[in-house]
């Protein structure tokens, strides 16, 4: 935080001004896998499918998968003869579990031969919005240092309070270890813990990073390093705040991280990761949690993906409401209503330092944006939720 003209910034500034997504140059397989000639190209390999994707029928979800096969050859998908049309093939599968295993086939041929994948089916999906804070420990010190009576004498938890009384609002604040010399969080007193729980069931506390700095600090360092970092912020979460304000992380600092360190995060309860899923000014995908470029076009232009050897589903960002100008706000998300693969789930970031007047990058009407995002929300029918409880915000 104190080098906020950093390339850090130019990263955020990306989510707003938007870049051009590239089409993935690889295989003609988009959605799962080819073998011997049989290719299924939609619905994607870990698709998050809700009641807009397909037909609501009594047994469950009916879907379309298609795909490409030899022409002239007999294809079955989960055991149904496929409609052919020259080398491309159509049929409706029945999602009736919250995980469905796709298999395209030959006709005759062996299971070796077989295109598999599977699907999510998000059952009781409804529209909904989370709005999640980064990069927080300023409100923290300002507590710390003026020893307030109540947590909410501090004017940006007034604030959050504030909002959550107008719209029902739902925070998850992403917190630092430390600020630097002056704070860490072993400083923060536990006497609040009784307004932390009565507060609890709108607003949560969740490991960020240990300090703003160094950028990218987990993006080529060993799962060890962010497990161990994990660790002590929730250790101090739950020392001073409880149990009942812990939230397992659903957005790590700078969307980096190395793979191998996605077990371990799901052992300490993370179900959820957001990121932008953007390209950067060199053409890479970026900020995407070193998902190739592949699964991070298809998040680009999705809601979610679930990566079935973690156990995580991955989220795409909407909107960062410091880098948005407050009459960009609506004009942002509103198109995302349209499309059923961004319509469902509206996921809200914002970063802690743009509200404070001592911060040189500060935005005065800051407030106002985050005002303007969560009404919009409210207004669209979205209702608030926290992303890491049940499959995105919803409970199976």
């Amino acid at each position: 935080m104190r080098n906020p003209r950093t390339s850090r910034r130019w990263f955020i500034g990306q989510v707003a001004a938007g870049t051009a997504g590239v089409l993935w140059a690889g295989p003609r397989v988009l959605g799962g896998e080819e073998r011997a000639g049989v290719a299924i190209d939609e619905p994607f390999d870990g698709a998050v499918l809700n009641r807009r994707h397909g037909e609501v029928v009594p047994e469950g979800l009916k879907i379309p998968v298609s795909g490409t096969a030899p022409a002239g050859k007999a294809v079955r998908v989960n055991g149904t003869p496929a409609r052919r049309d020259g080398e491309q093939f159509t049929a409706e599968v029945v999602l009736r579990a919250p995980e469905t295993e796709i298999v395209a086939a030959l006709d005759g041929a062996g299971d070796e031969t077989a295109a598999r994948f599977r699907v999510v089916w998000d059952r009781n999906s409804k529209p909904r919005y989370r709005v999640a804070i980064d990069d927080n420990s300023f409100f923290l010190r300002d507590i710390f240092q003026e020893g307030y009576r109540s947590l909410f004498d501090c004017w940006y938890l007034a604030m959050l309070r504030d909002l959550n009384r107008k719209y029902g609002a739902k925070f998850v604040l992403n917190i630092y270890y430390t600020t630097g010399e002056d704070f860490n969080l072993t400083h923060f007193p536990d006497r609040y813990r009784g307004e932390w729980a009565d507060a609890a069931e709108w607003l949560k506390l969740a490991f960020h990073a240990h300090a703003n700095d160094p950028a990218r600090p987990y993006q080529d360092a060993p799962a060890e390093t962010v497990l161990a970092d994990f660790d002590k912020v929730a250790e101090q979460i739950h020392r001073f705040a409880g149990e009942e304000t812990y939230s397992p992380t659903t957005v790590i600092h700078w969307g980096m991280v190395r793979h191998e360190a996605f077990p371990g995060l799901y052992e300490r309860g993370v179900r959820a990761l957001s990121g932008y899923f953007r390209q950067n000014a060199e053409g890479a995908w970026d900020i995407n949690y070193r998902w190739d470029a592949r699964h991070s076009e298809y998040l680009s232009r999705h809601d979610a993906w679930k990566d079935f050897q973690s156990g995580i589903v991955f989220s795409k960002i909407d909107i960062v409401i410091n880098s948005t100008p407050l009459e960009r706000i609506v004009p942002t998300l509103a198109p995302l209503t349209k499309d059923p693969n961004t319509a469902e789930i509206m996921d809200l970031l914002t970063h802690e330092q743009y509200f404070w007047p001592f911060y040189r990058n500060h935005l005065p009407d800051h407030p106002k944006r985050m005002d303007a995002a969560v009404r919009w929300c409210t207004e669209q029918g979205y209702e608030p939720v926290f992303l890491h409880e049940g499959l995105l915000g919803v409970e199976g």
